[in-house]
């Protein structure tokens, strides 16, 4: 864990946190399987550089339930424009650009790749994106879902196409920040 927890919303404690971009980050690695949109590769490099931060290794800790959360008001932005131009010009998207998809199968990559054995939930906030995805953090916990909570918050610029290549443009942010009741990992 980097720093020492600090209190959150409620009665949950950061236990570690990470953004992209941080000094000296260019583009993130990319991600098997995604095309096009930094939004996988930026919710999967986040993701990893915060819980590298809590355990420092792969998986998580056996037995232990952590969540998912990853909130977007926007979504997968650069392939909905894809799609969007792709039919417009009177083309078919390929199977790729399932873009409703993208941000719960990221999640879902997260998680796999992590073993994290709690729910994976995305949400597209219509108020406060980080109070709202703590929220439903606080709420997986107090219910027993989940022993602690990964929570991803990630918008893409507006002219964040993906189509310039490899990079993301500047104004795209991703911060992750893992949750717990106050005991460190």
């Amino acid at each position: 864990m980097s720093g020492t927890a600090t209190p959150a919303a409620g009665r949950l404690t950061v236990l570690a946190e990470a953004a992209w971009p941080e000094p000296g980050d260019g583009a993130p690695p990319p991600v098997p399987g995604y095309v096009h949109s930094s939004f996988p590769p930026l919710v999967a490099a986040v993701a990893e550089r915060c819980l590298t931060r809590a355990y420092g290794r792969r998986p998580a800790p056996d037995g232990e339930r952590i969540a998912v959360v990853l909130v977007s008001a926007a979504g997968d932005r650069a392939s909905a424009a894809q799609v969007r131009a792709t039919v417009a010009g009177g083309g078919r998207p390929g199977p790729l650009f399932f873009f409703q998809s993208v941000p719960n199968s990221v999640a879902g990559h997260v998680a796999a790749r992590w073993g994290l054995g709690g729910p994976v939930l995305c949400l597209a906030p219509t108020g406060d994106p980080h109070a709202e995805g703590t929220a439903e953090a606080e709420l997986l916990l107090h219910d027993g879902d989940a022993d602690r909570a990964l929570l991803v918050l990630i918008e893409q610029a507006p002219d964040d196409g993906g189509a310039r290549g490899p990079g993301v443009a500047p104004g795209t942010r991703a911060v992750a920040v893992l949750l717990g009741g106050g005991d460190a990992p």
